[in-house]
């Protein structure tokens, strides 16, 4: 089985120091990183991706997204994605490692925006007219930006991207209908700890009490939650995360079904394929025939 490709950034800047942080129109990263983005690849930093023209098709861990002008997508290490895109496609893209955010950011984590740190939240966000005016502005002053080699240039990036994911979070809001509530803000808190904890223990624990008793809430709680932030139940939230693991093994590990069953904590391979079933809606070996023909 063939492995998929994990691109680093340095890929991109050939001759450039840093390995941190890159910018490039969406034309000419297409050209400079023709060889290394034509198929199915994953990255090892974060990628946001404006669109300001053209069309195509963007699919991001299995899951596909419509792109048109407007479109604004955002991308963590490890994730799997392709695209099929539009001669006359068009926009901005950067690339930037946790290392260089956080360390300027001490408190202030990339994944504690929710469209980098969650599983279950949309990757792309279809910005309005006004809303793509305002980001054609902050993205065309962060091309200025990384050109130049001005005083304090790191700091000047940064406050830029943070402009970027604040004004795209409180835009999220918006389109999922969340209101600013002490309510809502309290369970987007729990949830992201509870995806975390689920980072951290998916392949061996699987139960909501588990969660629950690290959250120091009820199990019903924990539901209540999960339903209100992403409309899924707990355990729908847990077996997707082990289900989208599964997937990224079957696509770039030489290991057997068993093994990666195994891998994830099933005892019983016939259990691991009817979770997988019902998940994605289909077994893991028409899968890997959709994905890997």
């Amino acid at each position: 089985m063939n492995s998929i490709s994990v691109l680093h950034i340095n890929l991109f800047q050939p001759g450039k120091n840093t390995s941190d942080f890159y910018f490039n129109r969406m034309k000419e990263h297409l050209v400079l990183g023709h060889r290394h983005i034509e198929k199915p690849h994953r990255h090892d930093f974060y990628a946001t991706i404006l669109f300001t023209k053209g069309s195509g098709m963007h699919e991001i861990d299995f899951q596909k997204y419509d792109v048109s002008a407007g479109s604004l997508f955002f991308m963590s290490p490890g994730q799997i994605h392709s695209w099929e895109l539009s001669e006359d496609i068009d926009g901005y893209i950067f690339f930037c490692s946790q290392d260089f955010y956080e360390m300027h950011y001490v408190n202030q984590k990339l994944r504690s925006f929710q469209f980098f740190g969650s599983v279950n939240f949309p990757r792309k966000l279809q910005l309005t007219a006004t809303e793509l005016r305002e980001n054609n502005h902050l993205f065309a002053a962060l091309e200025k930006e990384y050109q130049l080699q001005n005083v304090m240039k790191d700091g000047f990036i940064l406050s830029l991207m943070s402009q970027i994911f604040i004004q795209a979070t409180r835009a999220f809001s918006k389109e999922l209908g969340k209101e600013n509530s002490e309510v809502n803000i309290s369970y987007f808190k729990h949830y992201q700890q509870f995806e975390n904890l689920i980072e951290e223990h998916f392949a061996k624990e699987k139960s909501v009490a588990f969660y629950a008793s690290l959250l120091e809430i009820s199990s019903k709680h924990l539901n209540r939650i999960t339903r209100t932030v992403v409309q899924k139940t707990a355990t729908d939230v847990i077996k997707e995360r082990i289900i989208l693991e599964a997937k990224r093994m079957l696509m770039y590990l030489d290991e057997s079904l068993t093994e990666i069953a195994f891998r994830l904590g099933f005892e019983e391979y016939s259990y691991f394929v009817r979770v997988f079933r019902k998940t994605s809606g289909m077994t893991p070996t028409q899968f890997i025939k959709k994905y890997k023909a």
